[in-house]
């Protein structure tokens, strides 16, 4: 598999990279990881992921036996000499990520930052000055940067609790709390879209509720305050989100069931009604391909007479996608550059 651009320049860096238990964060779903132990055999890697594609990926093609951790926090024996992030859409997630790992890096310890450019990695040495000293700029090439610094080790424990975004939301005379951890969509307030979602959900909802990339779980929350017969299901493919709805439940006093999945790869029942704001970045990129593919699959996941309610962009053309793959489908409302697309399957 061929490596993403970041990637390139970390190993073209090799020499920076020496360790005796390296671990890496969020590296993505190409042949970093082997080519690394190609270099450092005897290195114990160890490798934590936010998303869960990648992280099934890293585990199931590494060359060896290695540590894969897929979760919102690290708990892990090992001390690290060396870690290695990938810089993410997110710049609070960076500082959450250094204060979730302190006590898993040694004092001194390297830390190296990669990511490109329109990520934002060329603000590493500001952001994370309370982390990392000496931060500095090693390498560029690709459109990605390099930097690399000293780990400072912090004297304060680590509490999830205080990175949650919390907010309050009311909606058709429902009260909620929402909590959310950094990079989670709609972190600090309901977005529009999601908000044009919970107006236009089927009058009467009942049974099992598949909620598809849940992000902190608001569209399941509001389900079960309006419906409360519902069974919830939510389904995302990020660990800080997963970890957000869960909070979201939680506060509300809800119950549901919260997993990860790689699109619908984890499902194994059947539901009455699912819905969806569903995602379309992967990483800082723009990609459509895991909702398209979804509305593909989703059917065989349906029961008799289900239903389906989506929230998109208007200029996507989701509609047509589950036309075929679904069945005939309405346009059930186009306001504010969203639409609400619905379909009840016989």
């Amino acid at each position: 598999m061929s490596l993403s651009n970041p990637s390139q320049l970390l190993l073209r860096n090799a020499d920076l990279l020496a360790a005796q238990k390296p671990l890496f964060v969020n590296a993505p779903a190409d042949n970093l990881v082997n080519e690394y132990i190609h270099h450092y055999p005897q290195a114990e890697v160890s490798c934590l992921n936010f998303n869960y594609q990648e992280h099934i990926h890293i585990k199931n093609s590494a060359a060896k036996p290695i540590t894969c951790v897929f979760s919102a926090s690290y708990h892990q024996n090992n001390v690290h000499d060396l870690v290695v992030i990938y810089f993410p859409k997110s710049k609070q997630e960076v500082i959450y990520t250094l204060a979730m790992l302190a006590d898993a890096i040694t004092e001194q310890a390297t830390i190296l930052l990669v990511g490109e450019n329109k990520g934002g990695i060329k603000s590493a040495p500001k952001l994370i000055k309370n982390f990392i000293n000496y931060c500095k700029k090693v390498d560029s090439a690709r459109h990605c940067s390099l930097f690399q610094g000293i780990f400072i080790k912090q004297n304060n424990a680590f509490d999830i609790d205080a990175y949650f975004q919390h907010y309050q939301l009311i909606q058709q005379d429902i009260k909620l709390t929402v909590a959310a951890l950094p990079g989670v969509f709609s972190q600090k307030e309901l977005d529009v879209g999601t908000q044009l979602l919970l107006h236009n959900l089927p009058e009467k909802m009942a049974g099992k509720v598949l909620d598809f990339g849940c992000g902190a779980g608001v569209i399941s929350a509001f389900i079960a305050k309006k419906y409360p017969q519902v069974q919830l299901s939510l389904l995302d493919v990020n660990a800080l989100a997963l970890e957000s709805a869960k909070k979201t439940l939680a506060l509300n006093k809800l119950q549901g069931h919260v997993f990860a999945s790689d699109g619908l790869s984890q499902v194994n029942e059947k539901y009455q009604h699912v819905v969806s704001n569903p995602p379309f970045h992967q990483g800082i990129k723009t990609s459509y391909s895991a909702t398209e593919t979804f509305l593909t699959q989703i059917k065989n996941f349906m029961s008799k007479n289900a239903d389906i309610t989506l929230v998109a962009n208007n200029f996507l053309h989701y509609q047509q996608i589950m036309d075929q793959h679904i069945t005939k489908t309405t346009l059930i409302t186009n306001k504010s550059g969203f639409a609400i697309y619905y379909a009840q399957i016989t």
